[in-house]
């Protein structure tokens, strides 16, 4: 049996709950090994009421409570922003834990930390839904391209200015009025800014190029403009 524990059940989390119980025959399948969501945490007291009633005997508010639990194999983090989560992860490692988190900002401005202790303390950090969660570009670029150079990195990487530019281009929108759409179409969030500001596609960029390349390159470094 695996068991996880989750760390961070806002819209992301219980999306993850909700895959899980969906399609747990084909992913026990491919496991090998029936999945068991052992403990859930969440800091926010209104959760309670939103995640379903089967897992509410798991759930606590300290996460520390997961982290410690020595019968938990694999931490899913999905607490947001850079500091906690960095906290979360790094301490996972020292747990003998495993980590899968979609946090692009911690990874790209912690990278060789990350790495340098997930092999300290043997263990597997798995990110895949921190660039193009749909598309399995970091699963190809670090196990089927691994005996391959990399010259270049082409691609679009970011959603919502991917439609703000096309509606701008191809339907002659000014800029409010294509942001206003995106919005209203679920293509961008209420604050817009790390997307139109180009920090989104920097984090990304930041994270495949780390990978093929064979060495950190920091957000820092990476040119970027914003809409």
């Amino acid at each position: 049996m695996v068991n996880i524990g989750l760390i961070g059940c806002g819209t992301v989390g219980q999306g993850v709950l909700k895959i899980i119980e969906r399609h747990r025959v084909g992913i026990e399948q491919r496991v090998g090994a029936p999945v068991n969501i052992a403990r859930i945490c969440d800091i926010k007291a209104k959760v309670v009421k939103d995640i379903p009633a089967k897992y509410q005997k798991v759930f606590c508010r300290d996460y520390r409570e997961v982290l410690n639990d020595p019968e938990i194999d694999l931490v899913v983090e999905l607490v947001g922003g850079v500091d906690f989560a960095r906290t979360i992860v790094l301490e996972s490692f020292r747990q003998g834990k495993h980590v899968v988190t979609a946090n692009k900002a911690l990874l790209s401005q912690y990278w060789d930390e990350i790495f340098i202790n997930a092999r300290k303390y043997g263990v597997l950090i798995y990110f895949e839904a921190s660039v193009g969660g749909g598309i399995p570009v970091i699963q190809a670029l670090n196990e089927g391209l691994a005996a391959n150079k990399i010259d270049s990195l082409l691609g679009i990487l970011n959603g919502t200015t991917n439609f703000i530019l096309t509606k701008m281009s191809e339907d002659k929108m000014d800029f409010d009025k294509a942001l206003r759409m995106a919005q209203k179409l679920g293509f961008a969030e209420r604050n817009p800014s790390l997307d139109i500001k180009g920090i989104d596609s920097r984090h990304k960029i930041s994270i495949l190029a780390s990978i093929a390349f064979g060495g950190w390159v920091k957000p820092e470094d990476i040119y970027t403009q914003g809409l």
